[in-house]
């Protein structure tokens, strides 16, 4: 291909794309690592690679050792914190999802309640129900709920006011 000078081959750069979010794994396991050894908090993590995205989660065998950090808007924070150490290290912008406790878990049956909510009101009548606020991921989240319940859904706003609306299809 004329001005292409790269020599890789298609499966190369997606083979570096899965190293790299494995070194995006790798450099948030240390960074969590060190803020739960100064926060003398126990806790196992586990590195995974799905849909593009490195997935960190940080498992304890005594329930209540992670308690605190479970709490959805801590988890947020300290997924952030996490982003910008893993920028820092590796000069690229990163996407990686923290899971504390399995908040994750929890987050997704919490949206699935307010889709089920939302779906409820279009039934008694209304022509769209809007969803609040929330972050990117969990509106991807809202979105494949919808989709899975044969449901329509958009995102409106923008930053931190940006909401799901859901209409039938």
């Amino acid at each position: 291909m004329p001005g292409n000078t790269s020599t890789e081959t298609a499966p190369e750069r997606a083979a570096s794309t899965v190293e790299q979010l494995e070194e995006e794994g790798d450099v948030a396991a240390d960074y969590l690592e060190g803020l739960l050894d100064i926060s003398d908090i126990d806790g196992d993590l586990a590195l995974d690679v799905r849909g593009g995205r490195a997935y960190v989660s940080v498992e304890a065998d005594e329930s209540d050792s992670l308690r605190l950090l479970a709490d959805p808007d801590t988890v947020q924070a300290l997924q952030e914190l996490t982003r910008i150490a893993v920028q820092t290290k590796t000069g690229r912008f990163s996407r990686l999802i923290l899971d504390v406790g399995g908040s994750r878990d929890t987050r997704q049956r919490e949206l699935e309640v307010l889709v089920d909510r939302a779906i409820a009101r279009l039934d008694e009548g209304g022509s769209q129900a809007s969803l609040p606020a929330m972050s990117s991921y969990e509106r991807k989240l809202i979105h494949d709920i919808v989709a899975e319940k044969g449901f329509v859904s958009e995102s409106y706003g923008d930053g931190a006011d940006r909401h799901t609306v859901i209409r039938r299809s």
